[in-house]
């Protein structure tokens, strides 16, 4: 093994087939899946030409397929025109009109319902606001909204006209609202009043209303959602309600074809330091990728209840919440609240209610869930579920069984997808009629995507216990297309490592013998102990193998003899251990890893935590923990943390 390689020490055995029953019934069964693959490998344009003429309806259909000039800024499609909304919306309306296309659900407990007809007439009236408002195709509109229909609405709405949205996550602060604002150059702000979460008001337009006192010149309008109905400040001459908004508007709004490069959105991903990077998004590339793999992954039928829990201001709520089960003709679920409101039960509490069949959630929300038991599940009726999927970050295998055991009762297929807000939609996943599924490993790439792992001079790694880079060797459709506004920085980001010749996803992963991939962390995640880099993710992964360890993060800090060591954190099912019990239950989770992974996998230091500093949306956030680990100061925004006291915890343990 090449020393510079990452190791893998994680040994998962178990493999689970899908149930004959669902591959009869499946979307893609196995010989349609190597016809698929024997396709893309054949004619690599010619595949993603073939997906784009029949599953986009063309206002002007397109002659060029890939334009590679100017790599790595690729361009798909550049001659065809359409509209993104049309092909959610309008495509739909005779054959399913009155189909449900979202079913809403508040935190409080309200609930409604929106056909294709009623959402396609609210987009329009919502269109038509924008319009009147003076907002044209190529303004830039922010979405700064809890997770309700209007949100969708909104997105859907600026698509119809050409607008570009950037919808920023209703945990941001006012702060990063405020960076986003200015990055993007927006004309219009949409908010609402407030939102539900945790049954507390998350105070949106407060929030809004701050960001706007600072540098924020080229918002001319702001739209307000009444929501929570508490008192807000109203700006006269610059801040509308909705509903005045809309009142009186036709409920009919002729989609704006744009060229198939036009950006439908940017979405921000914010790093530790520099400002956040707007990841810009094709309108025709994206909508494919998303339409195509909602289709195939999720194995949609007509009757599903679809039901992705991440918020809109994420990828994945754009993806596969706003867009490509729309565009597929599904059923969607939107949830406004916390997974644990007013306790464990409501996710579950839902699904028994909404009968909904298709769950798509991510690992922290899995353990979270997992971590309080399993009578909650096991009192509701989960019979309606026939698919189970997981997003976010890799899953360790033990959250994988329990959700494949407790929730899906050892029936369901799981879909464990990789891919990031800069990919577009799910590249690395499990096909769940096919793919023999195995826990921790998001599978083989779909049809179409060709990734690799190669080790630091971009030589392809072999050995199966041997880890590398994650690239991906050639374009695809829902690529980004560039970070708003600086090209240089999306080269330097994403192509440099290696001259420009593939994607770098800045994930660490191996390839085991049966060519399944497993990510093993980012990449600056790594850590390297007396020589040895391992991926942190595997040492996670056999701490809450542990009967009593819920969930686990390992970070780096120096030593002085080794480089590196490895310290954790740790989460116990019940009470936090204390005193002597804490000291016994170290040394025998320090044993356990070493019996699992070797003793050079052993954490030099573990911390035992009520819970882990996690956003809203349930990303742990590492860098805050190894800054706790090396004794450095905190000065990154913790803002969007769902509990900051945890960091007083943390800290007053060191």
């Amino acid at each position: 093994m090449n020393e510079k390689n990452i190791e893998s020490i994680l040994k998962e055995q178990r493999s689970f087939l899908p149930a004959a029953s669902f591959t009869k019934a499946a979307r893609i069964k196995p010989d349609d899946l190597e016809t698929l693959y024997k396709e893309a490998e054949a004619d690599h344009k010619g595949f993603w030409a073939e997906r784009a003429r029949r599953g986009i309806q063309w206002d002007k259909p397109f002659s060029t397929v890939l334009d590679d000039s100017n790599a790595p800024n690729y361009a798909w499609f550049t001659d065809g025109e359409l509209n993104v909304s049309k092909n959610c919306l309008d495509v739909h309306l005779d054959a399913r009109g009155d189909k449900t296309a979202i079913i809403f659900e508040g935190e409080p407990g309200d609930r409604r319902t929106l056909s294709y007809a009623e959402l396609t007439a609210e987009v329009c009236k919502f269109a038509n606001a924008l319009t009147a408002q003076g907002i044209t195709a190529g303004d830039r509109v922010i979405i700064y909204m809890p997770m309700v229909p209007e949100a969708v609405i909104a997105m859907q709405a600026c698509a119809r006209i050409g607008a570009v949205h950037s919808v920023v996550f209703g945990g941001f602060s006012a702060n990063a609202l405020r960076d986003r604002i200015v990055d993007a150059g927006a004309k219009m702000l949409i908010t609402a009043d407030g939102g539900n979460r945790g049954g507390q008001i998350v105070e949106l337009k407060q929030a809004a209303d701050t960001a706007l006192t600072n540098g924020c010149d080229t918002i001319e309008t702001v739209i307000v959602l009444r929501r929570t109905a508490q008192d807000v400040a109203m700006h006269e001459g610059r801040d509308i309600w909705w509903h005045d908004a809309v009142d009186g508007q036709p409920d009919t709004c002729e989609p704006v074809p744009v060229n198939a490069e036009h950006p439908l959105f940017l979405l921000y991903t914010s790093g530790s330091t520099g400002k956040p990077k707007g990841v810009q998004h094709s309108s025709a590339g994206y909508l494919l990728h998303a339409r195509l793999t909602s289709k195939w992954v999720f194995d949609l039928q007509d009757d599903d209840i679809f039901w992705c829990t991440a918020d809109v201001g994420w990828v994945t709520g754009h993806t596969y919440v706003a867009y490509g089960p729309l565009a597929a003709g599904a059923t969607i679920v939107m949830y406004e609240g916390a997974p644990v409101f007013p306790d464990g039960g409501r996710f579950w509490k839902i699904c028994q209610e909404l009968k909904v069949t298709v769950f798509y959630t991510a690992p922290t929300a899995i353990r979270a869930l997992m971590k309080l038991g399993d009578e909650l599940p096991l009192s509701y009726d989960l019979s309606s579920i026939r698919l189970l999927g997981s997003v976010g970050e890799p899953i360790n295998p033990e959250a994988w069984i329990w959700y494949h055991e407790v929730i899906g009762k050892e029936r369901c297929p799981i879909v464990d997808t990789w891919w990031q807000t800069e990919t577009g939609g799910i590249m690395l996943t499990p096909l769940p009629g096919v793919t023999a599924t195995k826990p921790g490993s998001c599978t083989r790439p779909l049809p179409g995507i060709v990734a690799d792992i190669v080790d630091e001079e971009g030589n392809t790694v072999d050995s199966p216990d041997a880890g590398g880079y994650l690239v991906i060797r050639k374009p695809w459709p829902a690529m980004l297309r560039t970070i708003w506004g600086d090209n240089d920085r999306y080269i330097e980001t994403y192509w440099e490592k290696f001259q420009n010749r593939f994607y770098v996803a800045g994930d660490s992963a191996h390839c085991d013998a049966d060519g399944f991939f497993w990510i093993m962390g980012r990449i600056d995640d790594v850590v390297n102990v007396s020589g040895h880099r391992l991926g942190t993710m595997e040492v996670e992964s056999a701490l809450v193998a542990h009967k009593r360890v819920v969930e686990a993060a390992v970070v780096s800090r120096p030593h002085e003899i080794k480089g590196e060591s490895i310290f954790a954190y740790v989460v116990f099912r019940g009470d936090r251990p204390v005193g002597d019990d804490e000291e016994a239950l170290e040394k025998e989770l320090r044993d356990w890893v070493g019996e699992q992974l070797g003793a050079i996998a052993k954490p030099d230091g573990i911390r035992f935590a009520d819970n882990l500093p996690k956003t809203r949306s349930g990303k742990i956030m590492r860098r805050l923990l190894r800054a706790i680990a090396r004794g450095e100061e905190i000065t990154q925004d913790t803002s969007t943390l769902e509990n900051e006291a945890i960091l007083d915890q943390l800290r007053g343990k060191s």
